[in-house]
């Protein structure tokens, strides 16, 4: 018996950046933005992806290129997993609409041509002194910090395979 093969439809959710700007206002309004590496998905990520996108119609990711994520300093082997790889893990996800990389070191550019409503990132970051924040609320939309959900990082789950 031959069963055909499809492409899983969360492929539609992976965008060039350069198709970003005319895909993001056919979403579900509002539109939510955060960014980030998500090397290695854990509880921590998924719990804040499904916070952030319960803000909104629906849920961007500005995705950290593997050279962008080089750049953050955070150890020479990362990310561990291709930038391809992560996009598609986090296209999988139900709470995510649409994943878009950046090259940047952050995604101010990124947000510039995207304009979304709502900027969100995790608590440990203090979203008062975020220039994305300040880009955001350029345009009338406005940014907020969700509860950071304690005992979860990529790096120390680095840290504690490599042990």
């Amino acid at each position: 018996m031959h069963v055909a093969v499809t492409m899983p439809t969360f492929l539609d959710k992976l965008c060039a950046p350069a198709d970003a700007p005319a895909r993001v206002p056919a979403l579900p309004q509002p539109v939510v933005f955060t960014n980030g590496v998500f090397d290695i998905l854990h509880r921590g990520h998924v719990s804040y992806l499904a916070q952030a996108r319960a803000l909104g119609g629906s849920l961007v990711i500005g995705l950290n290129s593997d050279a962008s994520a080089r750049g953050l300093g955070k150890g020479p082997d990362r990310p561990l997993n291709s930038e391809a790889d992560r996009a598609c893990v986090l296209a999988a996800l139900e709470s995510v609409s649409l994943v878009v990389l950046f090259d940047e070191a952050t995604p101010v550019e990124l947000l510039k041509r995207l304009r979304p409503q709502l900027y969100v990132k995790g608590g440990d970051y203090d979203i008062e002194t975020l220039e994305e924040t300040r880009c955001v609320r350029n345009w009338g939309g406005d940014a907020r910090a969700l509860p950071f959900v304690d005992g979860y990082s990529t790096t120390s789950l680095v840290q504690r395979i490599r042990g």
